[in-house]
């Protein structure tokens, strides 16, 4: 299981993002489930989550709506899209400061985060301190590296894997942080 190690101080609200290659399908749907579970924007809202979004690593669909498929699924978990807006966008190195905790969706989506944010350590426009945490989503899952396998390509079913994974990667860096800031 991942731990918090370097993340932001036990009271400090955190900010999220949810990073794919399209950013039509994965992230969206992480965005989506993770707004959902923490109430995220509404009255009531889980107080240790200061934002969260979504984006791709690529600009394929940028400025695109998710996938038809993605919201279809999201609304048969009661999310639907009167709660969760969404416009696809590319990551942007901002990125790297405007949020604590980077959560890559496949291996190659950490390796290109990663290596860009190592990239801007060394080059002095980042520090270890002040440049997000870049993590698999997965680490989260209670399975290891588990990574969320694009369902753009296939059917349905590939839609609904996504989505559990979502909940239970989300349940589990929710509980995490919950007992982070118990300490």
């Amino acid at each position: 299981m991942a731990t918090m190690t370097g993340s932001p101080s036990n009271s400090s609200p955190v900010s999220v993002l949810f990073v794919c290659l399209g950013n039509i399908c994965r992230s969206p749907m992480a965005e989506g489930v993770f707004r959902h579970m923490t109430k995220h924007d509404l009255p009531g809202a889980n107080p240790v989550i200061k934002s969260v979004d979504s984006c791709g690593t690529g600009a394929y669909h940028e400025g695109e709506s998710p996938d038809p498929r993605t919201m279809a699924v999201l609304k048969d978990h009661g999310i639907t899209s009167d709660y969760y807006m969404h416009a696809a966008r590319k990551f942007n190195y901002s990125d790297f400061v405007d949020f604590d905790f980077i959560f890559a969706m496949d291996d190659a989506n950490y390796m290109y985060l990663e290596e860009a944010r190592k990239r801007l350590i060394k080059k002095g426009e980042l520090t270890e301190a002040t440049a997000g945490k870049v993590m698999l989503f997965g680490t989260y899952g209670k399975k290891g590296k588990e990574e969320v396998i694009d369902p753009y390509y296939g059917g349905r079913n590939g839609f609904e894997i996504a989505y559990d994974q979502m909940v239970r990667f989300s349940a589990g860096f929710l509980k995490q942080l919950e007992a982070r800031n118990k300490e």
